[in-house]
């Protein structure tokens, strides 16, 4: 198995309404690499934004079948992870990685 780099496997935040409902609960939503796994996440997210995981939940999207002009085709499933952190600390998605 190829060994995931630490930046590698945080793809991007997801910014949805959703998203911005779970930041009043300091919360943070991202799309992360599909065999990356809690413990890697939890060290990466720490390392890049200098900031206290308390919590982690993975969520697996799956594939979406579309018919796309007249064609069928797939939307392809990901993986985020929707973290935890220490009361008092946030991340800023606007600066990026």
């Amino acid at each position: 198995m190829k060994k995931i780099n630490y930046i590698d496997s945080i793809n991007h935040p997801i910014i949805t309404e959703k998203a911005t409902v779970l930041s009043e609960q300091n919360k943070t939503v991202f799309k992360v690499h599909k065999k990356a796994n809690k413990t890697i996440i939890k060290k990466n997210i720490e390392k890049i934004f200098k900031v206290k995981v308390i919590k982690i939940n993975i969520v697996n999207t799956k594939r979406k079948k579309k018919i796309k002009q007249g064609k069928p085709s797939t939307k392809s499933g990901y993986k985020k992870a929707i973290i935890t952190l220490k009361k008092g600390q946030s991340i800023d998605l606007t600066t990026g990685l």
